[in-house]
């Protein structure tokens, strides 16, 4: 099994304040149905109301991210899923049911894990 990136930017989701109550519960079906099949690890939204912070080795606080990091935010799922293809599905799912594309990736093998 692999670990599913399942992601979208905030400006992707262009929805009008009155289709927004059928976007929340189509896509709380959808991941709904990830946690009844028994492939959802985590998901969320960036809080986008809170400042990053960089964290560096010894220590310190800085305000900010990495200087090539313009932005990080919106919506994310993990799924631990057997194949590409059905993280294609899955992302298929998401995609119509907050009305924009996703974006997938695969998180690399760590046997620790």
């Amino acid at each position: 099994m692999t670990h599913f990136l399942i992601s979208f930017p905030s400006a992707a989701m262009v929805i009008s304040d009155e289709d927004f109550p059928d976007v929340v519960r189509d896509s709380h079906a959808v991941i709904q149905e990830a946690k009844d099949a028994g492939v959802y690890v985590f998901g969320g939204g960036i809080d986008e109301d809170v400042d990053p912070v960089l964290v560096a080795g010894d220590g310190t606080v800085t305000d900010g991210t990495y200087p090539q990091t313009t932005q990080l935010n919106g919506g994310y799922t993990i799924l631990d899923l057997p194949s590409r293809e059905e993280a294609l599905e899955w992302a298929k799912k998401i995609a119509a049911s907050c009305r924009c594309s996703q974006e997938v990736r695969a998180f690399q093998y760590d046997p620790l894990t």
